[in-house]
């Protein structure tokens, strides 16, 4: 194994906490160089002769390109890849690689999680029990918060492609029929039923499409307003596809049965939220941890060690740049 192959991974504890198997990196690299975590004036110092760059959330961008000669290949261990400068990479003639699919189980899941616990009032239930209010009951058990049955239920879908069929078939073993929207920006398909068409028919809406200039938004004041009053909604795509503020509103009003998100516009929220208000009912929010079981990080540890195989081997794959 020749040493030019020096990977560097600028946010390594963003992927693993200690509970990773790093074996087939430390077989493909002549060396692996971890850093916990690495601030923006520190890219350009880690990097020098490296061959490759890892990062998760570290914006590589058009300086660090031009300072790092050596740099040939950059692994992100997500989806996303807007921490790179990827006409930066094309010209320096840097090869981009991310990954794909590797949550679909994990997110999956924790789609269905929220939806069941907003059905069930999950949390009204705990909170009522650590409140004491089941101990005081007068009977057996303990019914302040409407339960709902997803069986027969209508659930519309904003995303159809790997992850949006895996929540689509949980929902149907719930009994549960689905029906794909339209996304915006898209070009018109028969079998998908537009926005403001979608809206009023269903009594669950999960989101799984990509946020761009097209659905950034696509769910404001309007659109909400078209919704069922006891619908709910759950996004674990991105941020910015739902108005937070149109979203905290519909809430309070009492328009929305709940609703339940893992992203939020801006993460983590250092300059506050309007969904991080403590005066919204029925809404649930996870800290983007959906992607995150030990299996799914494990996952990308296989996938980036293939794009670096396959880069070595002159045919890279799942290339974006």
């Amino acid at each position: 194994m020749s040493d030019n192959r020096k990977a560097v991974f600028l946010d390594h504890t963003s992927l693993d906490l200690g509970d990773l198997d790093l074996t087939p990196w430390r077989e493909t690299f002549g060396e692996l160089v971890l850093h916990g975590s690495t601030t923006a004036d520190q890219v350009i110092e880690r990097l020098q002769g490296a061959q490759v760059a890892i990062s998760n959330k570290i914006m590589i961008d058009a300086a660090a390109f031009a300072a790092c000669p050596d740099l040939k290949l950059v692994l992100v261990t997500a989806t996303g890849v807007n921490n790179v400068d990827l006409d930066a990479a094309r010209k320096h003639g840097v090869v981009v690689s991310n990954c794909q699919g590797y949550g679909t189980p994990s997110v999956a899941q924790h789609t269905l999680m929220l939806l069941l616990a907003m059905a069930t009032r999950l949390p009204d239930y705990q909170q009522a029990i650590h409140q004491g209010q089941w101990q005081k009951s007068k009977q057996f058990c303990l019914l302040d918060f409407p339960i709902v049955e997803l069986e027969g239920k209508t659930l519309g879908l904003l995303g159809h492609g790997e992850l949006g069929g895996a929540v689509a078939k949980l929902a149907e073993a719930f009994g549960m029929k689905v029906v794909l929207g339209q996304i915006p920006g898209r070009p018109a398909r028969p079998d998908r039923v537009p926005l403001h068409e979608l809206l009023p028919q269903v009594d669950a809406l999960t989101l799984h499409c990509p946020l761009n200039e097209h659905t950034r938004d696509m769910l404001g004041a309007h659109e909400l307003s078209l919704m069922k009053p006891k619908a709910f909604i759950v996004n674990t795509a991105r941020g910015g596809l739902i108005n937070e503020q149109a979203l905290a509103d519909a809430l309070r009003n009492g328009h929305l049965a709940g609703a339940a998100t893992d992203v939020l516009t801006v993460e983590p929220p250092v300059n506050g939220n309007p969904l991080l208000s403590g005066d919204i009912p029925r809404l649930i929010i996870t800290p983007h941890s959906a992607w995150g079981s030990q299996e799914a990080r494990q996952r990308i540890v296989g996938q980036v060690n293939e794009n670096a195989q396959g880069f070595y081997a002159g045919a890279p794959v799942r290339v974006v740049s």
